[in-house]
């Protein structure tokens, strides 16, 4: 996940992709607009179909040199090839990184929690996450405000996501304080993925 002046894009896989669609989909996009990183976040807990998909999400992914991570599953990352881990926010950095070792991908989700976010850091992960962009009425959560992005900035080297109902407009005012922006059904949910991500990406510069 490489440094340039303007946030990168770190694209969250759709939960259960069709496997007849969605590598050419994703093809497609990762052809059209640079992306950082992939994340593949399985709705289903069945190891074979997980495998299925994360196989065919890589070869996508590494045929153009883009990392793809895993959520959660630490275990599997180096059984079905993997560039690292992405932890909701309840496993602990260093286990995954004991299990992992040095050279993967180590990052975890921290909500709007600069506590969290400080620890995670602390604890060797390459990278952390804040979000949502909005509340979240069905779960309670509360939104990361943009002051902890504006003072993560300014405070921290580790790079940081924002990720989670990202709009235009919040990615256009958070693009000064933010490494990455994590879009998933922001351009999965609409007719032309290409097109929406390249006004997004717009939207940072």
């Amino acid at each position: 996940m490489a440094d340039q002046d303007f946030p990168q894009i770190y694209l969250i896989c759709p939960p259960a992709p069709e496997l007849s669609q969605f590598p050419t989909q994703l093809a497609q996009v990762l052809d059209a607009h640079p992306v950082a990183c992939l994340r593949f976040a399985p709705s289903t807990k069945d190891e074979s179909t997980i495998a299925r998909l994360a196989d065919a999400i890589r070869e996508v992914a590494h045929a153009r040199d883009v990392a793809l991570v895993l959520a959660d599953y630490v275990p599997l990352v180096e059984k079905l090839g993997l560039d690292g881990v992405h932890l909701g926010g309840h496993a602990p950095v260093r286990d995954a990184r004991d299990v992992l070792g040095t050279d993967a991908i180590v990052g975890t989700y921290c909500g709007a929690s600069r506590h969290a976010g400080m620890e995670a850091g602390e604890a060797g992960a390459d990278y952390i996450s804040f979000g949502p962009s909005i509340d979240d009425p069905l779960t309670g959560g509360s939104a990361a405000p943009m002051d902890l992005f504006q003072w993560w900035s300014e405070m921290v080297e580790v790079p940081v996501v924002a990720e989670g109902a990202l709009s235009h407009e919040r990615v256009r005012a958070l693009a000064p304080y933010t490494d990455f922006f994590g879009l998933g059904p922001e351009i999965w949910d609409t007719a032309d993925p290409v097109a929406t991500l390249g006004q997004f990406i717009d939207n940072t510069r």
